[in-house]
C-alpha cells in the first residue's frame, strides 16, 4: 500500500511540475524587510512579496517588546486558554484590539485561518444562511464548509446577485453576508457600503475578513469599514496579527460581546489550540501601540502604491485592483508568470508568480506588494526590472 501511495503521489507531483504550477520555497537567511539575503549567497535582494505592509516585522520597538514578553512570560503556555493558558497579556491585547476596531470585545486565535475556521460553525445552525463572495479567501470557504447553515455563493462583488441571493435566503432565521474586506489575490476592495445597505434592507448581518486591510486602510488604519464609513454597520470582523500588525502570527475575531463569549465556549480552534506565545503577543501589542500613536506610517503607503501602479501601467502592464498595495501584474499564463518571477530574482527583485489553484486558471499573475518601508528608489528599480523582463518574454 505504501509503494502504491508513493507512486500515485509522485505521478501527481510530476503533473504539477509539468503544468508549470510548482511552488518552490526560497530560503531567507535574514530578517523580513524590504531588503533580504537569501541562502546560497543572494544578498541585497529587494523584497516585493511580503505582507509586511507597515514594515513592522523588524521594527526595533516591536522586536524589543517581543524579547521583553519572552523574558517575563516565557516561551509558551503549554496549554489551551481555558485550562491554564490565559495570561494577562492575552487579555490586554484582546482589549486593545476591541478598542482599535471600536468593538465590544475580541478573542485571539493562533491564526486568522483558525478564526475563520472557528466562527461559522459556532454561530450558524441549519436554520440559518451564509452568503459568501465567490472569491473569498480559502480560510473563509473552509470555515463555511464546516458549518451546517444553508450556503449561498454570490458573484464577485456583484450586488445584484447578492440581492437575489438575499431574497431567496429570507426563509432562513439568520442571514450572514461574508466577504473579504480587501481581496488578497486581486487587490480590490469589497463594496461595503452597498453590502451594508442590502444587509439592512434584508435584515442580515455583515462579516468581513480584514487580513489585507487592518493597519493601513482607512484614515487611522482600522480597515475597509473605516475607509468606506460603515464601521457601525459591520457586525463581525476577523483579522490577523501576522501581516501589518507585527508579522509574527495570530488572528482574532472582534464584535459584540455575547458573540465573543459564545466563541470562548464553542469555537473549536480556540478550545483545542495552544495559546498564542507571549513573544507573539508582545509583538502585536507594540505594533498596535505604534499604529494608534500615529497614522503616519499607514498614510505613507498611498503615495508609494500610486507610484508603482502608475509607472507599471505606463510601461504597458495590466495591474489588477485599485489603490491597494497588493498590485497583481496580470499575465494569464502560469509558465510565463513563473519564468518572469525567476528572471526578476536574477535582477535582484524577489516576487512570486501565482497560478492555479491559488488563482483561477488563465488568471496567472505576479503579485507585487508595496510596503511602507520601500523607498521611491526601490519602487523605481522594481519597475525597471519588470520592464526589462517583460520585454524579454514578450509580455509587453
Amino acid at each position: 500500500a505504501t509503494v502504491a501511495l508513493r507512486q500515485r503521489l509522485e505521478s501527481e507531483l510530476e503533473d504539477i511540475r509539468g503544468a508549470g504550477t510548482w511552488k518552490s520555497e526560497r530560503v531567507i537567511v535574514s530578517r523580513q524587510g524590504p531588503h533580504l539575503r537569501l541562502a546560497g549567497g543572494g544578498a541585497g535582494i529587494l523584497n516585493f512579496c511580503a505582507n509586511n505592509y507597515l514594515g513592522l516585522s523588524s521594527h526595533p520597538e516591536v522586536i524589543r517588546a517581543a524579547v521583553e514578553a519572552l523574558e517575563k512570560f516565557g516561551a509558551g503556555l503549554s496549554s489551551v486558554r481555558f485550562i491554564c493558558g490565559t495570561q494577562s497579556i492575552h487579555k490586554d491585547l484582546e482589549e486593545k484590539i476591541a478598542h482599535f476596531h471600536q468593538r465590544e470585545d475580541a478573542i485571539l486565535y493562533a491564526s486568522c485561518f483558525d478564526a475563520n475556521a472557528g466562527i461559522f460553525e459556532a454561530l450558524l445552525t441549519p436554520e440559518d444562511a451564509v452568503l459568501s463572495d465567490e472569491l473569498n479567501h480559502a480560510s473563509i470557504i473552509d470555515g463555511i464548509r464546516l458549518c451546517k447553515a444553508n450556503k449561498y455563493r454570490y458573484k464577485h462583488m456583484d450586488m445584484q446577485d447578492l440581492e437575489t441571493k438575499l431574497q431567496d435566503a429570507q426563509k432562513h432565521r439568520l442571514r450572514l453576508v461574508a466577504t473579504d474586506g480587501a481581496f488578497s489575490m486581486d487587490g480590490d476592495i469589497a463594496p461595503l457600503r452597498e453590502i451594508c445597505q442590502l444587509a439592512q434592507k434584508y435584515d442580515a448581518l455583515v462579516f468581513i475578513d480584514e487580513c489585507h486591510a487592518t493597519g493601513f486602510l482607512g484614515p487611522n488604519g482600522r480597515g475597509t469599514d473605516e475607509l468606506l464609513g460603515v464601521m457601525d454597520k459591520v457586525t463581525i470582523i476577523n483579522s490577523t496579527l501576522g501581516k501589518a500588525l507585527g508579522g509574527a502570527a495570530g488572528g482574532y475575531t472582534t464584535g459584540p460581546k455575547p458573540l465573543i463569549d459564545l466563541l470562548r465556549q464553542r469555537s473549536r480552534p480556540y478550545l483545542f489550540s495552544n495559546s498564542l506565545p507571549p513573544a507573539v503577543v508582545g509583538c502585536a501589542s507594540k505594533a498596535l501601540d505604534l499604529l494608534m500613536e500615529s497614522n503616519a506610517i499607514a498614510q505613507s503607503m498611498a503615495a508609494k502604491t500610486q507610484r508603482f501602479r502608475s509607472k507599471m501601467t505606463a510601461a504597458g502592464f495590466t495591474i489588477s485592483g485599485k489603490d491597494h498595495p497588493i498590485c497583481p501584474v496580470m499575465l494569464g499564463d502560469a509558465r510565463l508568470a513563473a519564468v518572469m518571477a525567476e528572471d526578476m530574482l536574477n535582477r535582484g527583485i524577489y516576487v512570486i508568480g501565482f497560478s492555479y489553484p491559488v488563482v483561477p486558471k488563465g488568471k496567472a499573475r505576479i503579485r507585487v506588494q508595496i510596503s511602507a518601508v520601500h523607498s521611491d528608489e526601490d519602487i523605481d528599480r522594481c519597475v525597471e526590472a519588470f520592464t526589462e523582463v517583460g520585454r524579454k518574454h514578450g509580455a509587453l
